[in-house]
């Protein structure tokens, strides 16, 4: 980046400003007053430095054949160079042909998909964050960002069509994400159109299907086409006309792509439909990424022996000047866009696809850097009573009682990948200022790197990170022993619950969302099934426990005697068979299938959580934000 000599140099330490800011003597513990120790003071820190001027973008679309996923995806991704400041500060992965069969959406009602997983793993060493993913079927949206530009991120919504089977199936449509990015409002479109040579209209009926059916909420753009920059990618099985398999063939061993390009589908459609108007795309300067034989890099060799071509593309469109504001207000043709790659990478070969990746350069000649929320905190947490945290709302911000505030280890993967969290409270320390504590309970032992994040529930991302800090708590021999006599003490109970997940599980449930809508006819459910409904399909109620979960006021919780937390609702879970139940779903604001866990119910409703067990009721609506463990341990809560 220009005028950038590291990527650190310009993090929004959202530390800054408040370090003159008088401590209290009691502050919110979990909703507890608790003593401080007067010794202790926050050091002050330098202003929060602004996001990038000329933000990079990689997309990348890869029709993925049902495989499984290769080992690696390092160079796909452009994550090879060391120099951060080089890298891409968003990236978008727009993936079809998930394998979708009924016995892998099973598998994927219980853990993330495997594709997702295996582009957050390779991402999260890199600070990147999964800001957003949507699913229908095979189709598969991914958006990252680095987690130092969440701040300037906001306004996150998804949506979905079906076009299969006349709007019935989502083997073909289209998945979007769209968000306002530094101030300019981006939307990115992955689709899957249909097939075969002479499908070209109905594949351009599809797309304004889409674009017609796609609407978000809010003041903001509200049309796909009316966002400042749309990035419209995927498998749009665009084919070259005319010229036989033989010709094709010959052009691409002799390196004379060029001769192709006037008779792509595309190509020609860009000029004669009026839909594609604006729509601009960098040169083929790469071999037909279809099709190929699994495995190889040769070209189908089949008894169909299809003729190559572009299917898998990446198209870009800003709004003309001429088409009224922008939704931020300001002129949309401030904003430019160039492309600095556009290339296929060859080196897969688990489909009969190749990846194509494109990397974007936007300038923007304004900008919106200011965080809504600044956070302030010690360099170090040495003592429990350190876990104090001070936020200062900018007044335009409008919070909401769902908002909490996240302990994340550096190199998390997404906003529910907390280690700890405690509800952003309400009590006014002075002014705009607001100070909240983490529970001794909740904190984590030992030493390591770690980043505080406030979690809006109405924009649906963090609006507020620190610089990294750390935490050196050393283990407790008390705590350990109480843990072996606890353990001892439950030898007689009945531990029925079922781990569904490993214990440092980092897939959050797709919940209740009012930003994720289908404009299809919904599908038949499967009679007897207990299974949530996919993501683009779900409208019911969610039983989460967290504070996106539901718009009702929070239920207290109900402690007993023992020290439990036992909440109540209003509604339960019904059709599940027997004693068993599935406990309140995390809330969905990344659109990643569910992590569920099974858990009996007391049949009579008397009984007691242990203390090692602590979890909600099977109908509560009201976690603790304590931090339990089996919240934290098994990717549950806000």
């Amino acid at each position: 980046m220009e005028g950038q000599s590291s990527r650190g140099s310009r993090r929004p330490g959202t530390r800054a400003g408040l370090g003159s800011l008088p401590m209290p003597q009691g502050v919110a513990q979990t909703g507890a007053p608790s003593k401080v120790d007067s010794s202790f003071q926050l050091p002050a820190k330098k202003n929060a430095a602004l996001g990038p001027s000329e933000p990079r973008i990689t997309v990348v679309t890869w029709n993925v054949g049902t495989a499984m996923p290769p080992d690696d995806v390092t160079s796909l991704l452009h994550l090879g160079g060391g120099d951060d400041s080089d890298g891409a500060d968003m990236i978008a992965i727009g993936l079809q042909e998930v394998n979708s069969m009924l016995n892998k959406r099973l598998k994927d009602a219980l853990f993330t998909d495997q594709w997702s997983e295996l582009f957050m793993d390779a991402l999260g060493p890199f600070n990147f964050v999964l800001v957003s993913s949507v699913r229908m079927q095979g189709v598969i949206l991914l958006l990252f960002a680095k987690y130092y530009h969440l701040p300037f991120l906001r306004d996150v919504q998804t949506d979905c069509t079906r076009t299969g089977l006349g709007g019935y199936w989502g083997n073909k449509g289209g998945v979007s994400v769209r968000l306002a990015a530094f101030g300019h409002m981006l939307c990115f479109l992955n689709c899957h159109l249909p097939a075969h040579m002479d499908k070209a209209e109905q594949r351009k009926d599809n797309f304004q299907t889409i674009l017609s059916l796609q609407q978000f909420q809010g003041p903001g753009a509200q049309g796909i086409l009316d966002h400042d920059l749309v990035f419209w990618f995927g498998d749009l099985n665009f084919r070259i006309e005319s010229y036989d398999l033989h010709f094709v063939k010959f052009a691409i061993d002799s390196d004379q792509l060029h001769q192709l390009w006037e008779k792509d589908q595309l190509n020609i459609a860009k000029n004669t439909w009026p839909i594609l108007k604006g729509f601009q795309e960098g040169p083929l300067n790469f071999a037909p990424t279809f099709k190929f034989d699994v495995g190889t890099n040769k070209y189908d060799t089949s008894a169909k022996k299809r003729k190559p071509a572009w299917t898998d593309r990446i198209l870009w469109k800003v709004k003309a000047p001429g088409g009224g504001p922008s939704p931020s207000g300001r002129k949309s043709h401030r904003l430019q866009v160039t492309q600095h790659s556009y290339r296929s990478h060859m080196e897969y070969t688990v489909s009969d696809h190749k990846p194509v990746a494109a990397q974007f350069l936007l300038q923007f000649a304004f900008r919106d850097d200011m965080p809504l929320v600044r956070l302030e905190v010690a360099d170090e947490w040495v003592r429990p009573e350190q876990a104090v945290v001070r936020y200062r709302m900018e007044t335009v911000f409008a919070r909401s009682s769902w908002d909490w505030i996240g302990l994340y280890r550096v190199g998390f993967r997404h906003c529910k990948d907390y280690v700890a969290y405690v509800w952003a409270k309400h009590e006014d320390v002075d002014g705009n200022t607001y100070q909240v504590t983490f529970s001794e309970e909740s904190l984590p032992k030992g030493h390591g790197d770690f980043i505080l994040g406030y979690y809006s529930h109405n924009h649906s991302i963090l609006i507020g990170v620190t610089e990294p800090f750390q935490i050196s708590l050393p283990s407790s021999e008390l705590a350990s022993s109480s843990t072996d006599s606890s353990g001892t003490s439950s030898e007689g109970e009945d531990d029925s619950t079922l781990e569904l997940l490993a214990p440092k599980s980092r897939s959050p449930s797709p919940g209740k969302s009012k930003r994720h809508r289908s404009r299809s006819p919904g599908l038949a459910r499967f009679p007897g099934l207990a299974l949530r409904p996919s993501s683009c399909e779900r409208r019911g109620a969610s039983r989460s426990p967290s504070p996106q979960s539901r718009r009702l006021s929070r239920v207290a919780p109900d402690r007993s005697s023992n020290g439990s937390s036992r909440g109540s609702s209003e509604e339960g879970p019904s059709g599940l068979p027997g004693p068993w139940a599935f406990p309140p779903a995390v809330p969905r604001s990344l659109g990643l299938l569910p992590a569920l866990r099974l858990e009996t119910v007391d049949p009579g409703g008397g009984g007691s959580w242990g203390p090692d067990r602590e979890a909600l009721a099977p109908n509560s609506l009201s976690p603790s934000p304590q931090g339990h463990r089996g919240l934290e341990e098994g990717g549950l809560g806000p």
